[in-house]
């Protein structure tokens, strides 16, 4: 009898884990592993990165784990992993591999930063920096964008990046300050704002309009102005919104 109580208090004591179990949501499933798309991405590691100026191991490692053929229209999938940009639909496009790492690089992430993304698009450079930081918070200017890249990185598990849709110009006053920032749309200046969700020290990445062109150019905050290094030249869909409306100073 004893036994017999035992067993009926070992079966009820499993279902009672099982059910609780039951209780908690799953985490989002991984996508199933692609051989050619992993073969794919090796290739871009090793011929567009390596082979150029991309050296931080750690920039390396997540560009190769993120699955850029996810975050692209159906129709330019077999293109996801050339050395280019490519339309996402709305005018806008994703930037090409080797921009993506760079940018990343020269934001200098340590881990556990908080990153400020201004143009999220697909949400692909946000899923590269959810490797790399602490917590990604991003703007797109696109409701529609918006909402697709949310849906993405939230289906495959990005659970540190945070999507909005608004006006980038403004920033994300209530997650400030940040410790770096990174635009991915060329505007002709650095937001006053986005100025000062900055922390004291902290980088922005961005590509500045300048005569003849745009430049990649990296600022360190200090006290309420940045010093800005430039670090050549670069082609991005221009940054909308408030920028063009606002004079210069």
């Amino acid at each position: 009898m004893r036994r017999t109580a035992l067993r009926v208090r070992r079966a009820l004591l499993t279902g009672v884990v099982a059910v609780a179990a039951s209780c908690v949501d799953p985490p989002p499933p991984k996508p199933p592993l692609d051989p050619t798309a992993v073969a794919q991405r090796e290739h871009m590691i090793a011929r567009q990165l390596r082979a150029r100026d991309i050296t931080d191991e750690r920039v390396l490692a997540a560009m190769a784990a993120v699955p850029r053929h996810l975050f692209v229209p159906p129709d330019v999938q077999e293109q996801a992993y050339a050395d280019q940009a490519l339309p996402i639909g709305h005018g806008q496009t994703i930037s090409q591999p080797y921009v993506v790492a760079l940018m990343t690089q020269l934001l200098a992430l340590h881990g556990g930063e908080r990153v400020l993304e201004i143009g999220t698009g697909s949400g692909y450079q946000a899923a590269v920096l959810s490797h790399l930081a602490g917590t990604v918070y991003s703007i797109e200017i696109d409701p529609d964008l918006a909402e697709r890249a949310r849906a993405t990185l939230a289906g495959h598990g990005y659970s540190n990046v945070h999507v909005r849709a608004g006006d980038g110009y403004y920033g994300w006053p209530d997650a400030a300050p940040f410790d770096a920032i990174i635009i991915t749309a060329a505007a002709p200046r650095m937001p006053e704002a986005l100025l000062g969700q900055l922390r004291d020290g902290g980088r922005v990445v961005a590509p500045l309009e300048r005569a003849g062109g745009e430049e990649l150019a990296v600022g360190i905050k200090h006290g309420d102005r940045l010093d800005w290094t430039e670090h050549g030249g670069v082609r991005f869909v221009p940054m909308t919104g408030e920028v063009r409306r606002t004079p210069s100073k």
